[in-house]
Formats: C-alpha cells, sequence, structure tokens
C-alpha cells in the first residue's frame, strides 16, 4: 500500500453507540485498506469513544460544538491526501473507498459525490424517503459531495462552523464557486439512522427549520432552490412514484409534514431574533 495515498476518513459522533460499530466494521472491510480513522465526539455519554478505540479509531473529544466544527476539526488532525466524511450511522458498500480515491488519482477530480440510501427495513417512512431519495441519485445538486482532496477542502476553508442545517448544501456551492471537478461513484452508503414515526420526522425537521437561516443568508436564490419543495428531480422521476401508489401517498404526508415542520422551526427561531434584537 505505499503507492496507495492514505485516505482519511473523519466521523463526528453524538452518543453513536447503536450504529457506529456497523459503520466501522464496513470501513474495516473495504477493498482500500491504506486508511485511517478519525472519530470526533461531542461529549458522548454512552459508549461511542469507547466502541470507536475498540474498533481501532483515533478519537479526539470536543464538547458543545456542532458537526460542521467536528468535521473541520477531524480534517486537522488528517494526515491524508484525501478525507471522506462519514456519518456514524451508515453502512458503506466494501469498495466504495477504492472506487472515490481511483476518480481523483485516475481521472483527476478534486472531490466525488457518494450517495446515501435510506435502510428500507427500518420502517414505513424509511421506504417513503428511499422513494424520495432515489431520485436525487444523480443529481449533485442534491448529493453534494462527501470526498475530497484535503488541499482543496482546506483551501475553501471546510465547513462554515456556524451552520446547521445544509451545511452539505453549502460547501457543494462553494466547491463549484472553486472550479473544482466533482464525480460520481456507484458505490453507495446504506443510512440505518432512518425515522421510524412521523413524529420523528417533524422534530428533526423542526430543528433544522429553525437553524436553516444562516445558510439561506449566504446562498441566497441557490439556496432557496435547495430547499424548495418543488425539485427537478422528483419531477423528472414521476414514473417512480406511479409504480408505488402506497408510498407516493405516505410521500405526500411525509413532505407535508417536513416542510409544515421546517417553517415552523423557521417562523420560531426569527421570531425570537426579532424580539432579542
Amino acid at each position: 500500500m505505499k503507492d496507495k495515498p492514505l485516505v482519511s476518513i473523519i466521523i463526528p459522533t453524538y452518543n453513536s453507540q447503536r450504529t457506529l460499530e456497523r459503520c466501522l466494521n464496513s470501513i474495516g472491510k473495504q477493498t482500500y485498506k491504506n486508511i485511517e480513522v478519525i472519530v470526533v465526539d461531542n461529549g458522548s455519554v454512552d459508549k461511542t469513544a469507547e466502541i470507536a478505540q475498540l474498533c481501532g479509531a483515533e478519537v479526539h473529544i470536543l464538547t458543545d460544538v456542532e458537526r460542521s466544527k467536528q468535521i473541520n476539526y477531524g480534517v486537522k488532525m488528517a494526515h491524508g491526501k484525501y478525507v471522506y466524511r462519514v456519518d456514524s450511522d451508515v453502512i458503506l458498500d466494501y469498495d466504495i473507498v477504492e472506487q472515490a480515491t481511483a476518480k481523483c488519482e485516475d481521472e483527476g477530480y478534486d472531490a466525488v459525490s457518494i450517495f446515501w440510501s435510506p435502510d428500507p427495513t427500518i420502517s414505513f417512512w424509511a421506504k417513503v424517503r428511499k422513494l424520495e431519495k432515489d431520485c436525487y441519485k444523480d443529481d449533485l445538486l442534491y448529493a453534494g459531495a462527501r470526498f475530497f482532496r484535503k488541499d482543496v477542502f482546506e483551501a475553501i476553508g471546510g465547513f462554515r462552523e456556524n451552520l446547521i442545517a445544509a451545511e452539505d448544501y453549502d460547501l457543494y456551492h462553494r466547491l463549484k464557486q472553486a472550479g473544482c471537478r466533482i464525480a460520481k461513484i456507484q458505490s453507495q452508503e446504506l443510512h440505518l439512522g432512518e425515522p421510524k414515526t412521523l413524529r420523528d420526522v417533524a422534530r428533526k425537521q423542526y430543528y433544522y427549520g429553525s437553524t436553516i437561516n444562516g445558510f439561506l443568508k449566504v446562498n441566497s436564490i441557490r439556496g432557496l432552490i435547495q430547499v424548495s419543495p418543488i425539485r427537478a428531480p422528483l419531477i423528472r422521476n414521476w414514473r417512480k412514484f406511479a409504480r408505488h401508489p402506497l408510498l407516493t401517498i405516505g410521500f405526500v404526508v411525509y413532505y407535508i409534514v417536513q416542510y409544515t415542520s421546517a417553517l415552523a422551526g423557521f417562523i420560531v427561531s426569527y421570531t425570537r431574533k426579532q424580539g432579542s434584537s
């Protein structure tokens, strides 16, 4: 592996013991072996750090920080030519690192879009989300990028640490503005952290809605297009919905809950800020 560049996998965690071991095991099974794993934990009170250490990861503890800062810190600690941001609740296809590295090494790309697919076995709502997410598989605007040349990531300033919602969309915009070439690969991640109930959906989207203003401030029209409920990939893939009428009904319900909750979070957050100013 001396001729293979080192890839640093950065995993931000917080109370991630339920899924982290499966995530790390999938990294250990990669066909590409020149990998270091850096876990940046946000002061978990469960066995997250212990699991990470037992699986051979390098562990750093940061407290009271958001995900963007965790990732940026991990990149600073990384020794690899490439960095790959991985969430703690995904399982990687066995050749995902090999494919991503080859795109950059052999074809000169600066970053790679890696699609994550919801695990449909989690719940009915996970099946609904898979139907939706599959529509974005070939659309970089919504898929974003997760694998980068480290020097490119650092040159654009990494993630904006004041952003919580849509920080990956923002990074994608800045990569494109910098003239970076972004590739797609076939291998993908399987997302285990899917909602089991509509309450789970509402809670998460309310939080994202309460923090979306920072993203919209720096991304304006492009940001509005990305967070809009009217999305070209969904329209182009109408046949997918036509083939699954029950899931389509579920999607309509899911979409209403998603955007209603996000709007409520946005309004409450905006009102509080106006009241304190």
